[in-house]
């Protein structure tokens, strides 16, 4: 990671730091996703919880219904309740960061765009990232380094 990554919400009532490169970068096409930003999709930077600091403010969990019934939980900003970061399938170890509140959302690019299946036909892919009509396997996409990571977390 050649700079900070900080980023916050719409007021600037909260503000994070994240701690390292994220582990991933994934680019959703879902439907819950679509309906939970308002969007086509939605950016996330996987990252360890413990990576992400809060530097003022306070996040307010909301609990979102999902297609699959898993959990959902997004952590919003109480004051303008900007969506900055998700925890899902009840993991809380693991954050999937909504890198358009990042101060420079150009600095990290989606790694993946999943669930396509779903994918608005007017939103155009690029050919040079993998593309899967829904999850895949992160052992053969993610780094090594990253792999290992998220093994530290979850065995």
């Amino acid at each position: 990671m050649g700079k900070e990554l900080e980023g916050g919400c719409a007021c600037a009532a909260v503000r994070y730091r994240l701690a390292s490169a994220p582990m991933f970068v994934h680019c959703c096409h879902c439907r819950d996703c679509q309906r939970q930003t308002g969007s086509a999709f939605v950016i996330n930077a996987l990252i360890e919880a413990d990576r992400v600091q809060v530097l003022s403010g306070e996040v307010k969990p909301s609990n979102m219904p999902t297609d699959s019934g898993r959990p959902h939980t997004i952590f919003r900003c109480p004051v303008c309740g900007t969506a900055l970061w998700s925890e899902y399938g009840g993991r809380s170890a693991l954050r999937f960061v909504r890198v358009g509140t990042l101060d420079d959302p150009t600095s990290l690019q989606p790694d993946v765009h999943i669930y396509v299946r779903s994918k608005l036909p007017w939103v155009a892919l690029p050919p040079a990232v993998a593309a899967f009509g829904a999850y895949y396997d992160s052992t053969t996409l993610w780094p090594l380094a990253s792999l290992d990571r998220r093994r530290a977390l979850f065995g």
